[in-house]
């Protein structure tokens, strides 16, 4: 590191000083960043959040006086900086380390459940990847969450007083399976659980596809984001499992612990094996295989988040005659996954957040439209 090179000034909240003591050990071992301060609770972290402005907060959840959910929400109305939430994998860590998310943190790191001087060492690499990642993010204030509205009245297809349901659904894309109805697969990273619960509400209960959801997070976290969506989605939100037939009007979380692939004949495989390129579960494999599956009635949506996973998705589904869209940089958290599917060609179209849904309803619209008239 130059001279001329800043440290990454982070602040350390936890209430065990424990914690606070290896979490400062690890992160000033690394010769790029520096610990500001330590707050034991939210309170306390509020008030050196406003003091220290330091570049990165790693926030602690269960705390009290003011616990961490609390200090998250604060300091993100009122001086806003880059949060990465480090929380246990339980269910009720999961549940409130998602909130903290959809509140405006940048991140989380999973903390140990057991010989925490030991497993905080070994999740290191981790948590010295998402600091440098948060301390890039251009912070903003968050935004009182608000549904997108009813876009599908205006663009989603319904069935005509007297008409049969089989007359709007497309015929199965030449040479592929017996796909009837749009499949769309949104890939998400970092910054995607805040993103998709801004999002998912506009999806309405009638929507005539299949969505498929592949958000990088442990299993623990994945379970528990499916409930949160479906208390907020009118579709039905549900974690994939392994042997369903895939159904329209139905929204899939794939388990983090897996890989999610479609068969020939629209059912879901899980895979537990081995990280693919470091993701598991993998955009790429689900959407390779809802391409090969669904062809130009696939629909491919690549969020913010860190990395290429969705890259090759994104190209397989493009070359089956799908449709592909990118959310843009200016309301991504990081523009990582959608910026290199953007430069690879496969995007057909690149819009801000609140326009990703009004994209996939046209072009399920659009689908049902050319169908109607032997254009698929």
């Amino acid at each position: 590191m130059t001279r001329a090179e800043k440290k990454i000034r982070v602040l350390i909240v936890d209430d065990s000083a424990f914690m606070r003591k290896v979490l400062h050990g690890i992160i000033s071992a690394d010769p790029h960043m520096e610990v500001v301060g330590e707050a034991r609770d939210g309170k306390d972290a509020v008030n050196q959040a406003q003091a220290l402005k330091p570049d990165v907060i790693t926030m602690d959840i269960n705390m009290p006086h003011v616990d961490g959910l609390q200090a998250t929400e604060i300091i993100m109305s009122q001086n806003p900086r880059a949060i990465v939430v480090v929380s246990s994998e339980s269910r009720d860590g999961a549940d409130t380390t998602l909130k903290a998310l959809e509140l405006g943190a940048i991140d989380f790191v999973a903390k140990p459940s057991s010989r925490v001087d030991l497993d905080m060492k070994n999740v290191s690499d981790e948590l010295y990847r998402k600091l440098r990642v948060a301390a890039k993010v251009k912070v903003v204030r968050t935004a009182v969450r608000t549904k997108l509205g009813q876009e599908i009245a205006n663009s989603a297809p319904r069935t005509e007083p007297g008409a049969s349901s089989a007359a709007l659904q497309p015929p199965p894309a030449p040479g592929k399976s017996n796909a009837r109805f749009p499949i769309v697969v949104m890939a998400a990273s970092t910054g995607g659980p805040a993103a998709l619960m801004k999002l998912i509400p506009a999806f309405p209960r009638d929507f005539q596809a299949a969505v498929l959801l592949i958000q990088h997070m442990p299993g623990n976290f994945t379970a528990q984001f499916s409930k949160q969506l479906a208390e907020i989605c009118p579709m039905r939100v549900k974690e994939a499992e392994a042997g369903e037939i895939l159904a329209g009007g139905s929204l899939y979380v794939c388990p983090g612990t897996h890989h999610l692939r479609v068969t020939a004949t629209g059912r879901v495989t899980l895979d537990d094996g081995p990280r693919v390129e470091g993701y598991r579960p993998c955009a790429d494999i689900t959407m390779e295989t809802v391409a090969d599956y669904a062809g130009v009635l696939s629909v491919g949506v690549v969020l913010t988040g860190m990395g290429s996973d969705a890259v090759r998705g994104a190209q397989a589904i493009k070359a089956a005659g799908g449709y592909v869209i990118a959310q843009d940089e200016a309301t991504s958290v990081i523009f990582g996954m959608n910026a290199e599917a953007i430069k690879t060609g496969a995007v057909d179209q690149v819009v801000p957040l609140e326009g990703v849904f009004t994209a996939i309803g046209k072009r399920v619209l659009y689908i049902y439209d050319a169908a109607k008239v032997g254009a698929l």
